[in-house]
């Protein structure tokens, strides 16, 4: 009787044990008719440049642009964060950030200028590097470093006049007829980048 309740209590210890430990975090689906970035609050385009931060709360905050989950984590710290997503470039599947391989290009078009772009698998990175002819592979840990700029020309190119809420936009005023943003812009006259 004695050895058939240590071994219940054995089993008892190592069900619960399993249930506890890490946290587990999954990335949520976007809704483009209802999810807008926390920093830009334009729309989050359900494509390859949407990110998203889950926090220990489990509250979803979306980016259309890693640059603006950066520019959040600066503001905010990242004390309450649970688990950070990004989009594999090509199969907009979504990885952990701290999984990804990114490229950094002045040249690549992201809706808000930050030329990065994350892969699930480094060999798909440096293809893409290779076949462009530019690109600066980085890790995660890059991206901590990173000079988080948006590239004005660019946006002036997509976006016209207006600022963004980093300094280089606001999203108040109306958007231009030729003006092209990856993420959708409920604003008159928008036309998504392709």
């Amino acid at each position: 009787m004695k050895k058939m309740l240590t071994i219940i209590t054995l089993c008892l210890t190592i069900a619960i044990s399993a249930g506890c430990g890490k946290e587990e975090y999954k990335a949520a689906d976007i809704d483009e008719n209802v999810d807008k970035c926390e920093v830009c609050q334009m729309q989050v385009g359900d494509n390859e440049y949407a990110v998203q931060i889950q926090l220990k709360d489990k509250k979803t905050l979306k980016f259309d642009d890693l640059g603006d989950l950066f520019l959040w984590k600066q503001k905010n710290g990242t004390e309450q964060i649970g688990a950070q997503f990004v989009r594999d470039y090509h199969t907009k599947a979504w990885i952990l950030l701290e999984n990804a391989t990114y490229i950094y290009d002045k040249s690549i078009r992201t809706p808000m200028a930050y030329g990065v772009i994350s892969f699930a698998e480094k060999a798909d990175a440096e293809k893409f590097v290779s076949e462009q002819g530019s690109g600066q592979i980085m890790t995660s840990e890059n991206l901590d470093g990173h000079k988080w700029e948006s590239d004005k020309e660019m946006m002036k190119k997509m976006h016209g006049d207006q600022k963004h809420d980093d300094g280089n936009m606001d999203h108040e005023g109306e958007a231009h007829e030729d003006q092209e943003h990856e993420g959708k812009d409920d604003s008159p006259g928008h036309k998504e980048h392709k």
